[in-house]
């Protein structure tokens, strides 16, 4: 269970590595191919909003990675708990405000993973 858990946290960590490339890095390019629903001529002048969002998926991915390194039991599963919870919040109102695909692309994995590190914990 606990290898799981792991393996969980660190693809959330991955997919909020490869959103921070995508929008720091790629936003001009993979960008339009992956959000299609926006229009072409948005992404030059949105590039710098877009690179900052990919700097706080960063944080994220940061401190789930740090998560995975803390080897005292309750302060990895406090930590991982609380920037599972941040993905979760992120990607439900990035759902709610932004596109509904969010939700299952973000949200859902982080949700899964949380409640894999909460029955690691409680076992």
């Amino acid at each position: 269970m606990q290898l799981l858990s792991t393996i969980l946290i660190a693809l959330v960590a991955l997919e909020h590595l490869y959103i921070l490339w995508l929008e720091m890095f790629a936003w001009t390019t993979r960008g339009r191919q992956t959000f299609k629903s926006l229009p072409a001529e948005l992404f030059e002048p949105t590039k710098a909003l877009a690179a900052n969002q990919g700097l706080y998926n960063g944080f994220l991915a940061a401190g789930l990675i740090w998560s995975l390194l803390i080897t005292d039991p309750q302060w990895h599963t406090n930590v991982a708990t609380f920037f599972l919870g941040c993905v979760i919040v992120a990607g439900v109102y990035g759902a709610l405000t932004a596109q509904r695909s969010i939700f299952f692309v973000q949200a859902l994995p982080a949700l899964i993973a949380l409640l894999f590190v909460l029955i690691t914990h409680s076992v």
